[in-house]
């Protein structure tokens, strides 16, 4: 499944008429370089599911750190891991 699709069809499943007016999802880039996502669960099924801090460190450029922090994902990773950022938060919520 294309990660982008995905998201989008689970950011319309959240929008409820409230919620899309808080923060959502935010996609924005870092000056490590590298890119920073981060997405509202609050009053989503997610709210209060158990998330596993993952960090992986492979060199100074590829690298993914995820957590759930006030109630948010958040993921940042190297310039070329925003894909897998997002398939850290796929894998999560659907349990693969």
């Amino acid at each position: 499944m294309e990660i982008l699709r995905w998201l989008q069809e689970w950011y319309a499943t959240q929008c409820n008429g409230d919620w899309e007016h808080g923060t959502g999802i935010r996609i924005t880039s870092i000056d490590n370089p590298g890119w920073y996502v981060a997405i509202n669960l609050i009053d989503t099924e997610l709210e209060d599911k158990q998330f596993n801090l993952i960090q992986v460190d492979r060199t100074e450029d590829d690298w993914v750190h995820c957590k759930i922090e006030n109630g948010c994902f958040i993921g940042a990773g190297g310039t070329g891991n925003l894909e897998e950022i997002l398939m850290v938060f796929y894998r999560w919520v659907t349990n693969n």
